[in-house]
């Protein structure tokens, strides 16, 4: 704690639109803010022009913000990290990370997705890259939030989990606005997994938009979505009453029917025929359902928990079902209770 209070300097690790966003959000608090950004011909322009036109155009950076695609530089006088890489990348970067992190720092990882090779939460990652002796306290940042419209300053809900609640309080106090409202929680799997999952979920309601099914078939999905995303997580050992917030059925109602979302929007054109890689190659943006699509399955397939949305999902995306042949298989389905 001592460390981290001494930083004169918070570090931002991802200038994707989420990332960029919650750096212009801190540096807006009078924080003085280092964003590490992949790209360094984006971390230039974004440096000379005040903006970066890649992933959140139109929006500009707080005077307080200082973009950089040195890790050493992002990483001095800093005590608090606030992780937002794709989560493909989250091991391998903060792999290079870890060793300048100083002991006693504060991570928020504001990353949805499921590590594909161990099937672990982003936070889960963190505490198997960072090195335990430096005794860093981590914390996730989740919910319903579209960068775009928390970059105009439009009100805006979230959660924040740690396994303590004093440390979950700390991230909470640090990111809440007039706008910008902050809720805690200690449910830590619950809450990563509902913000990973549902990236699945709105890709399968985008897929039933692209073939102009309407809105009961989006309703539906919904709904059994959450419940497919509840029975796993209940069965990896989260709270059940943690899918009823922001980081379940909210997370999950935004993405499934909001026009900015990535992952609906892939889903969209997969049901209008297109193929994936051309819709991939079209895309700035990370839709993060399409890796976790294959975790989903293999962590139902781990627990033994039927996960039927997520396995036509991920049939779809392999290319061995097409988008009637997915919702064919997905109502002529054995008949059961609801419950």
């Amino acid at each position: 704690m001592t460390t981290r209070a001494a930083g004169s300097r918070l570090a931002v690790i991802g200038a994707g639109a989420w990332g960029t966003t919650l750096a212009n959000l801190l540096a807006a608090k009078d924080q003085l803010v280092n964003l590490w950004v992949y790209e360094p011909d984006l971390a230039e322009r974004m440096v000379r022009d005040r903006e970066n036109d890649l992933y959140l155009p139109g929006v500009p950076l707080h005077p307080n913000l200082h973009p950089t695609s040195d890790m050493a530089d992002v990483v001095r006088d800093a005590g608090i990290f606030v992780s937002v890489p794709p989560s493909h990348t989250v091991r391998s970067v903060w792999r290079q990370l870890a060793p300048l992190v100083p002991a006693g720092a504060l991570v928020v990882s504001a990353t949805k997705g499921i590590d594909a090779e161990s099937l672990c939460t982003m936070s889960r990652v963190l505490q198997e890259v960072i090195p335990a002796e430096k005794q860093v306290d981590i914390a996730a940042l989740s919910g319903p939030t579209f960068a775009r419209e928390v970059s105009r300053q439009i009100p805006s809900a979230v959660v924040v989990v740690a396994a303590a609640l004093d440390v979950a309080e700390e991230v909470q106090r640090l990111f809440n606005t007039p706008v910008f409202r902050v809720y805690t929680n200690t449910d830590v799997l619950g809450v990563e997994l509902g913000g990973a999952l549902k990236n699945v979920m709105a890709l399968a309601a985008g897929v039933c938009d692209g073939l102009q099914f309407g809105y009961n078939a989006r309703a539906a999905l919904i709904t059994r979505g959450l419940a497919e995303i509840a029975q796993l997580g209940v069965a990896m050992g989260a709270r059940a009453q943690t899918f009823a917030g922001l980081s379940g059925m909210g997370d999950l109602v935004l993405t499934c029917t909001g026009d900015l979302s990535h992952n609906h929007t892939v889903g969209v054109q997969l049901g209008q025929g297109k193929s994936l890689n051309d819709i991939l190659q079209g895309m700035n943006a990370v839709a993060e359902g399409v890796t976790t699509a294959g975790s989903a399955v293999a962590l139902g397939r781990k627990y033994q928990v039927e996960m039927p949305i997520s396995e036509r999902i991920y049939a779809l995306l392999n290319g061995n079902v097409t988008p009637h042949e997915a919702v064919t298989e997905l109502m002529n389905r054995a008949l059961k209770s609801e419950a």
